[in-house]
């Protein structure tokens, strides 16, 4: 009875220890923050206490991915694990798409649900907005925000022109969601200045409610994607204008999350993730971030597209006051905090590796991939990165390019530069961060490397530029109206 009793007490302690060591998970995703619009990554002309206080107790990567530079492929390949491509996301799903995230897909959110999370999805979702996509559906216990970008409504600026000119269409009014129930169909440009703080203030909800269990809190921005909009008490405050006042009630909406996980006693054991979906729309100029010290911005995949600011916390666990160079992907963030929590991965395919030795600092991990592979458009192969991070290969395609093209003022976009890449260029990025001297002449074999990773990719993905048709490629999920 004795050593059965010393056995029970044993395992509790188990149970305990593995418990306090099981982390909650907050991610914070921006909306079109480039490389340098926070703090510890060099912005100017306005103040981020509370991201230079993450970056302190936390670690700073400065080598960090987004596997698309467009809304809704980048948040299927953070939520999914997966390339987007890979199952049938690109570009940025329009109101009333009749594609979305399929239902045999696992996200974040059912990953979590696996061990008992709470789970929910605050903000910007752009998987889709048909009842079938909405969060709700895929793994998240409630859900508060806007169904895709901000832009998408009847205030847009092309839309605006199109109407003074006597033409109809374009945009539906923009809806706010409480899980599946539409509670304001018509969100206003006085809404918009409300939406950080409004999602600011339920995710602090969802916090407090949670603290007693363990939780997943996904915490997606509309911010500051254009159109921008600010609360008062942070209208006019920054040398940079309205630009700078929208960073400064991001900052203040990171603070807010960080008190509420210490005022609930959950703060040691939660991992923050704090990053971007993509780099600076720098087509409308100062409405746009920066992407310094990269080449080009959002719907590019030069290193200002796909590069992103991000700070990672998770006391005792992650170092306080790092800093890493090392290659990652949001593709890797999925397998990673499965690995974390103790969740199974799903049974099908995913693109994403457990990165937890390197966001733990261990000494001499190494990234497990060989390489990432970039797509843009429909299904174009467009770039290859190796996992080192000393190389990266641009292929032949067509990009929109803001050097040459004009950007834009006050909220109203400038025009891009349809510029081509003729042949496949080779970059060393770890010494030419801004991609300006091609050396594939000089190092014959590191092209041919890279050509052949993007070869292996193509048979698994296909690739639209070389007609070239994937074996590894899912479907999008399909809209099924009601009977």
């Amino acid at each position: 009875m004795k050593l059965l009793r010393t056995f029970l007490l044993a395992l509790t302690l188990s149970s305990v220890a593995s418990a306090a060591t099981t982390p909650n998970v907050v991610i914070i995703f921006i909306d079109d923050m480039g490389y340098a619009d926070i703090g510890p990554f060099g912005a100017k002309g306005y103040k981020t206490p509370n991201l230079d206080q993450m970056a302190k107790d936390g670690t700073k990567f400065t080598n960090f991915h987004v596997a698309q530079p467009v809304c809704s492929a980048s948040r299927t390949a953070l939520l999914t694990g997966c390339y987007p491509n890979r199952i049938g996301i690109h570009g940025a799903l329009g109101p009333g798409s009749k594609t979305g995230i399929s239902d045999q897909e696992m996200t974040l959110g059912e990953l979590m649900k696996q061990k008992g999370y709470a789970t929910a999805a605050v903000g910007k979702w752009h998987l889709g907005d048909r009842p079938q996509f909405l969060p709700t559906r895929h793994g998240f216990d409630e859900y508060l925000g806007i169904p895709y970008s901000n832009d998408m409504w009847p205030y847009h600026p092309a839309q605006l022109a199109n109407m003074k000119k006597g033409k109809k269409g374009g945009y539906p009014k923009l809806p706010m969601y409480d899980g599946e129930k539409i509670i304001d169909s018509e969100v206003t440009p006085e809404d918009q200045t409300q939406l950080t703080t409004q999602y600011t203030e339920r995710a602090v909800s969802f916090i407090d409610r949670s603290k007693d269990k363990p939780f997943f809190l996904y915490l997606a921005h509309n911010m500051c994607h254009v159109p921008l909009f600010v609360s008062d008490k942070f209208k006019g405050k920054t040398e940079r204008g309205l630009f700078g006042d929208v960073i400064e009630e991001i900052d203040w909406s990171v603070g807010e999350v960080m008190s509420a996980l210490k005022r609930n006693g959950v703060r040691d054991n939660t991992l923050v993730v704090f990053t971007s979906d993509n780099g600076p729309w720098l087509v409308y100029g100062d409405h746009a971030g920066s992407a310094a010290p990269f080449r080009e911005g959002k719907g590019s995949c030069w290193e200002g597209g796909v590069r992103v600011p991000c700070l990672m916390q998770w006391p005792g666990h992650i170092p306080a006051g790092a800093t890493d160079d090392r290659m990652m992907m949001t593709i890797d963030l999925f397998p990673t905090l499965a690995s974390l929590v103790g969740a199974k991965l799903p049974d099908h395919k995913i693109d994403g590796r457990d990165i937890t030795p390197m966001i733990t600092g261990q000494s001499g991990a190494k990234n497990p991939h060989d390489f990432y592979a970039f797509y843009y458009e429909q299904n174009q192969l467009q770039a290859i990165m190796s996992a080192d991070g000393q190389w990266k290969l641009q292929l032949p395609h067509t990009y929109r390019a803001i050097n040459g093209g004009t950007a834009g003022s006050g909220g109203t976009p400038g025009l891009y530069k349809p510029t081509p890449i003729e042949k496949a260029e080779l970059y060393r990025i770890d010494s030419d961060l801004g991609e300006s001297n091609d050396v594939s002449a000089q190092h014959p074999d590191i092209l041919a490397k890279l050509e052949g990773y993007a070869e292996q990719v193509r048979a698994e993905l296909g690739d639209s530029l070389t007609k070239r048709q994937g074996t590894g490629n899912r479907p999008a999920g399909v809209f099924e109206p009601m009977p």
